[in-house]
């Protein structure tokens, strides 16, 4: 199928899940993926080589999160989702809101700290650039809350509310920057409450999970707004091909209840992963406790014993 962005002159049948899975690459999402794959996998063999070890885990999501972007940019849904707005929105939420979680915990800035060679006295390589930008001013704003919360919310009320939506369909370019656009919103806005790559903001985790459920309402009301509108809303979507079968209002009122449902996938997610680091973390706290008290022998134990030991004897 040619993904040329211009979706309304695409004739095709009915929509079915045989159909929207089948596989119809897209030239950019396809090499995207492979490279991110295969830059991730090549950071792993290095550390590997001389001995390091990398959790399992983390490249199972990492994989499993360039996988999800294939499946909705490499399949049959990037051609329905050309013509049907409610399968454009699964579009729209997994890559920007599933996707970068699943990406996010596998660490790859991490990894490329790890992996990536040191530059020798004086020269900057990949690694340093990295360290660069890690702490450089732009990230430190494109990172901050008060960026990525208002971010996040505009890239749907802007985006569909205005004639921006069109303008992006009308061409191909057009097309993958939106798509680029939503990914990129959703790492940027993960990245720190997730915590798991270093940046230059890292919350406590009460206010991770308020940064997070600070974006997810608007995702919901954005959903009920499609789903009780009485008119198509979106021009790209208003006329669908006569080969569908399909009605306009109903199928936004169904791309309305896909946003609104989704809204509680990422929440969910990411509250699991917050309070499993949370709990991790408590219990680092606590075995370098007793292992402090293996070393001094329990003197902070004994002092409070003797300060209690000393009230007691005050009071007689």
């Amino acid at each position: 199928m040619d993904h040329s962005g211009h979706g309304m002159t695409m004739d095709l049948p009915p929509f079915t899940l045989e159909r929207g899975l089948a596989y119809s690459p897209d030239a950019f999402f396809l090499v995207g993926s492979l490279l991110a794959l295969a830059l991730y996998g090549w950071g792993v063999v290095r550390l590997r080589r001389r001995g390091d070890a990398w959790p399992v885990g983390r490249t199972v999501f990492f994989a499993l999160g360039v996988l999800s972007v294939v499946l909705v940019m490499c399949t049959g849904l990037n051609d329905y989702g050309m013509v049907m707005f409610s399968v454009h929105m699964v579009q729209h939420m997994v890559i920007s809101m599933l996707s970068p979680i699943l990406l996010l915990l596998g660490a790859p800035v991490t990894l490329a700290l790890r992996a990536l060679p040191v530059a020798g006295r004086g020269a900057r390589g990949p690694r340093e650039l990295l360290l660069v930008l890690l702490h450089s001013r732009y990230t430190r704003v494109v990172t901050h809350p008060a960026f990525t919360i208002p971010m996040f919310i505009a890239s749907l009320y802007a985006l569909y509310f205005t004639p921006l939506f069109d303008l992006l369909m009308g061409s191909t370019a057009g097309h993958i920057a939106m798509m680029v656009h939503f990914l990129a919103v959703g790492l940027v806005f993960f990245w720190p409450i997730m915590g798991v790559d270093p940046g230059p903001h890292r919350p406590g985790y009460v206010m991770r999970m308020l940064e997070l459920f600070a974006g997810m309402p608007f995702h919901a009301f954005f959903g009920i707004a499609l789903m009780m509108a009485s008119e198509p809303m979106v021009g790209t979507y208003a006329n669908p091909p006569a080969s569908l079968g399909v009605d306009a209002l109903a199928d936004q009122n169904a791309a309305g209840g896909i946003a609104w449902a989704f809204s509680e996938v990422p929440s969910v997610v990411v509250l699991v992963a917050l309070l499993y680091q949370w709990y991790r973390s408590e219990q680092r706290v606590a075995r370098r406790s007793d292992r402090a008290a293996d070393r001094d022998g329990d003197k902070e134990l004994a002092a409070y014993n003797a300060y209690l030991a000393s009230l007691q004897a005050r009071g007689r």
